[in-house]
């Protein structure tokens, strides 16, 4: 359980640098910061996947909430407008956790409101509900509960501005209020429970209000979004508020808002399935610390259903499913949470995708094909499916299932597939053209690419070995004598090959890129995965030399830069413009999801300095506090203090710090 008390929740900038996250498993979440100001165009109480997992659209972005008691009005509510917070209901915040969803406790003259909200599994839904816990009985008081939801309708990469097309109306019956502001988008239900306040609007029985729900019908203009700001992108947003519900406080009062149809089976039974399901994550998981059960629950967040089986959101708030992200986070996700069957989903699912020997990189957000712009996401395919087997010895499923698409992909890679991916007369895998960025290092900006790579990566060549040496010992599986020959034959070259022209006697360490003759020296982390993965090229004492070059350069207490402080390219903090932010992106930024190649090797080679290892995943812990709560943040600056950045929340950060956690 996270829990922060006055001291944070009252500190404006604490309280909004904090975020949470709620997510629903079909690739909907809800987000906004722990102030209750929203700071991203990201931020929403309900963002539903009209197309699971994608086709995301903000719908209800938030509610303001006024606690009336005795006539007098609190605002409880926080938003952010040019150069003014108001209202700035944060400074009546009493404390918030994590336990296991977002709850806030409010103090107001004497009185504590609870306020609860959490999404079930499998429903673009969202529940919150308020409870005076305490004050009630010392005296007879009035206390009402005004709420006004606050709604976006746009794609959730984009902003809202009024216009004339938003249809502002809304259709009020039998407890439950629906809008549907355009015509081709969902419409949102908002079902709500609990002792309704009837208007004194007036005696008719058909007046406006009469019912507890009261028209307002206005624009809340030009919220800004300061994260946007910084990031250098559009921050301003207009919200449109049709209604106000108004609640009496002698029971819990209740909104859920769905884009379902049918009524959901009312908070309280969501509530519990939720409090059900989540504990019993921990305990399949076999978690015992802290630090792993919130991993585990973390882990959850980013497993949604694609088809009819699995696959991975890279990270929240912007990433879709990408393949790279999906492999490497695989065995983390699901093997080390003991949910193989999901593992299982994940591996079928993309292997129905595979298209000219490749995994997709990307689904796309909107129609369209999927983008198959990657060299690596289709070789961690084949340590995922390692990894698989590994955990489950389900040699029949990749008999029958897998292991005729892997023998299809490395058939495409000896012919050749797009950009350029071949295997070279030397063995090694030859892939790319100074336009297009294939590696994980893809950063782009324009047609400029920031680390093209072109030619032979160090990390792709440590991935072919890996999956030639897995194809030879699954061809011995399935009495596959011939292919096994063959797979080994081509393994012995491609390791021959590497170690005659990768390593660099300058730095004792490896090269990052060889290509014609030409090799570059750039002291970068990809060459850790020839030391890490199951089947190294390297012997003894060339893998603790890369280990020693990468802890001297690039380790930190949260993970691997991307390239040594010593090179001039180097750029120790991660701000600014786009175009500033890309261009550091791989020149020294820190990125954790590295640390479990790093430790792996370690492992293997220099046991004795697991300590580095353990040092990492306590600083690591310590930052499930800050940035996403109870999540791990795609990135950190360069230099000291290594501030948090990018996403808030990615997928292969926790899965390698759930894999490690399970090895050591």
């Amino acid at each position: 359980m996270i829990v922060f008390d006055r001291e944070v929740c009252n500190d404006f900038a604490a309280a909004t640098s904090r975020e949470w996250l709620e997510t629903n498993g079909i690739g909907g979440f809800a987000m906004g910061s722990l102030s209750g100001a929203n700071t991203r165009r990201y931020h929403a109480l309900l963002t539903a996947a009209t197309r699971p997992p994608l086709g995301r659209i903000k719908t209800l972005s938030k509610i303001e909430e006024t606690l009336e008691i005795d006539a007098k009005r609190f605002e409880l509510s926080t938003n952010q407008y040019p150069g003014l917070v108001h209202p700035a209901g944060f400074e009546y915040l009493k404390s918030f956790r994590l336990d296991p969803f977002p709850i806030w406790v409010y103090e107001v003259d004497g009185l504590e409101l609870e306020k609860r909200l959490f999404m079930p599994h499998g429903e673009n839904t969202v529940v919150i509900r308020y409870t005076l816990k305490t004050g009630v009985g010392r005296r007879k008081r009035d206390v009402q509960l005004h709420l006004r939801p606050l709604l976006s309708f746009i794609d959730y990469h984009a902003l809202q501005r009024e216009n004339a097309e938003f249809d502002t109306s809304f259709d009020s019956r039998d407890g439950v209020v629906s809008v549907r502001p355009y015509s081709d988008l969902p419409e949102l239900h908002f079902f709500y429970a609990g002792n309704l306040f009837a208007s004194s609007l007036g005696s008719d029985t058909d007046s406006p209000g009469s019912d507890g729900v009261e028209t307002t019908g206005y624009w809340y203009k030009n919220l800004q979004y300061p994260i946007e700001q910084e990031r250098g992108f559009d921050f301003e947003e207009d919200l449109y508020q049709p209604f106000q519900l108004t609640f009496e406080l002698s029971k819990p009062a209740e909104i859920v808002a769905t884009t379902e149809s049918g009524l959901p089976g009312g908070g309280a039974k969501l509530e519990k399935a939720e409090i059900k399901r989540r504990p019993q994550l921990v305990k399949t998981a076999k978690a015992k610390d802290d630090f792993s059960k919130q991993l585990v629950l973390a882990a959850d967040q980013f497993i949604v259903k694609r088809g009819d089986g699995h696959t991975v959101i890279a990270g929240y708030p912007w990433f879709s499913d990408w393949g790279r992200d999906t492999m490497i986070g695989l065995p983390g996700l699901t093997l080390a949470t003991n949910r193989p069957d999901i593992a299982k989903g994940i591996l079928l699912e993309f292997a129905e995708n595979i298209s000219e020997g490749m995994l997709p990189n990307r689904f796309a957000d909107a129609d369209g094909e999927a983008e198959y712009n990657t060299v690596d996401a289709t070789l961690w395919f084949f340590e995922a499916v390692r990894a698989y087997l590994e955990h489950t010895n389900d040699h029949r499923f990749v008999g029958d299932g897998i292991y005729p698409k892997l023998v299809e992909i490395v058939t495409a890679h000896l012919r050749g597939t797009r950009y350029n991916i071949h295997v070279d007369t030397d063995g090694l895998l030859y892939s790319g053209s100074p336009s297009v960025q294939l590696t994980w290092m893809d950063a782009k900006i324009g047609d400029f690419v920031v680390t093209p790579r072109t030619g032979k990566a160090v990390e792709i060549q440590a991935l072919w070995y890996n999956a030639l040496r897995i194809m030879q010992n699954l061809a011995e599986r399935f009495g596959d004598d011939e292919a096994q020959t063959k797979y080994g034959a081509m393994a012995d070259l491609a390791r021959l090959s590497f170690n005659g022209v990768f390593w660099n006697d300058a730095e004792n360490c490896l090269y990052d890129v060889v290509e014609n003759g030409d090799r570059d020296g750039s002291v970068r982390p990809n060459q850790i995965f020839a030391a890490s993965l199951t089947h190294s090229m390297l012997d003894d004492d060339r893998a603790r030399r890369v280990i020693e070059k990468l802890e001297a350069e690039l380790l930190t207490p949260f993970g691997l830069r991307t390239l040594s402080p010593r090179d001039p390219r180097y750029v120790p903090v991660y701000v600014g413009s786009p175009l500033e932010r890309d261009s550091a992106y791989h020149q020294g930024t820190v990125w954790p999801w590295l640390l479990g190649g790093y430790a792996d090797a370690v492992k293997r080679f220099s046991p004795e300095k697991i300590g580095r290892v353990n040092e990492v995943l306590d600083s690591l812990a310590a930052h499930l506090h800050e940035a996403g709560l109870g999540q791990v943040s795609e990135i950190f600056d360069a230099d000291p203090p290594h501030s948090p950045r990018g996403c808030p929340a990615q997928a292969w950060t926790v899965a390698e710090m759930l894999r490690i956690l399970k090895r050591t």
